[in-house]
């Protein structure tokens, strides 16, 4: 049996909320929209641009719901923006 490395036996130990899956929902004016469907919008939007899935090492999303847009910028170079 493989020993298991000290991260793991720390996120063992920690549970909890360090291990909980987490779902998180935007809510604006009657809109509702979870952080899955958006990462999915942005995933399928970088890859009809032609950049590679393994290329992709940093993804920042920024969510202004009061002009129903997300900003995302992929390895701090290539910037998109969706609707919500």
């Amino acid at each position: 049996m493989a020993r298991k490395d000290s991260t793991q036996r720390a996120m063992e130990k920690a549970g909890g909320f360090a291990t909980a899956k987490k779902n998180v929902i935007i809510q604006y004016q009657g809109m509702e929209r979870s952080e899955d469907h958006i990462i999915d919008r942005i995933r399928k939007d970088v890859m009809d641009k032609g950049i590679k899935d393994n290329e992709i090492e940093l993804v920042d999303v920024y969510i202004k719901p009061e002009e129903q847009t997300v900003f995302y910028v992929i390895n701090k170079q290539i910037t998109g923006q969706l609707s919500l």
